[in-house]
């Protein structure tokens, strides 16, 4: 699904509801389910979630550029003054990208939202086991896991392997990676965890109290 495309609206008001029957309100159901479900954690989510992370990558190796050449113990001015252009082009995508970033997330904090919201509607199993996603689940948390793991890895490794003929400004640099890894690594497993927690208690079993948001009939489990 496009980032463009429209986010299926929250269901209605308990008041405004007027499904004629619980056919039409699993249908429903099924269709903002699937849609939210493949905004969170579908391919193109996965794919924008690694562009915005290699786009922080180059904008900082861009910025690391300068870093690297005023951390030298003996700078090159021509050197500085190129790295300095440099740098302002890493700054020009490493801003937007932090920019896209924020953004996706709380469009995805608005995509939990309404998922949870429609899901509370009723139940229906089929339904319900196709947005726990389990596979796309296990992507999202191995591929995330590894960058905490390389983030983490980095964080120890550059400081314990820049010598002081390399300067401080490499040290700089190596810390950002480290950093970006682990931030984007670490936002990725709280999303695949969240959603497995999601789905864990949307297919497990309710309480014989509950009814359903369309007609009052209690929910079958």
């Amino acid at each position: 699904m496009s980032p463009r495309t429209p986010l299926p609206p929250p269901p209605p008001p308990a008041e405004l509801r007027s499904w004629p029957d619980r056919e039409a309100l699993l249908a429903d159901r099924a269709l903002a389910l699937d849609a939210l479900g493949r905004r969170l954690l579908g391919v193109g989510r996965l794919t924008l979630f690694l562009v915005w992370f290699l786009l922080l990558q180059l904008g900082w190796g861009l910025i690391g550029l300068l870093l690297i050449a005023l951390g030298s113990p003996y700078p090159d001015p021509m050197t500085t003054a190129v790295m300095g252009f440099a740098a302002a082009l890493g700054i020009g995508v490493f801003v937007p990208a932090v920019w896209l970033t924020v953004r996706s997330l709380r469009r995805d904090r608005t995509v939990r939202e309404r998922l949870a919201q429609w899901a509370a509607l009723d139940r229906h199993p089929p339904t319900d086991a196709r947005v726990g996603a389990p596979v796309l689940s296990v992507v999202w948390l191995l591929l995330s896991f590894a960058m905490c793991g390389v983030g983490l890895w980095l964080g120890f490794a550059v400081p314990a392997g820049v010598s002081r003929d390399d300067g401080y400004g490499l040290v700089a640099y190596g810390m950002g990676v480290a950093l970006i890894l682990w931030i984007t690594g670490l936002t990725g497993v709280a999303k695949a965890v969240g959603h497995y927690r999601f789905a864990v208690r949307l297919n497990g079993p309710r309480r014989p109290a509950a009814r359903s948001a369309s007609s009052g009939h209690p929910r079958p489990e």
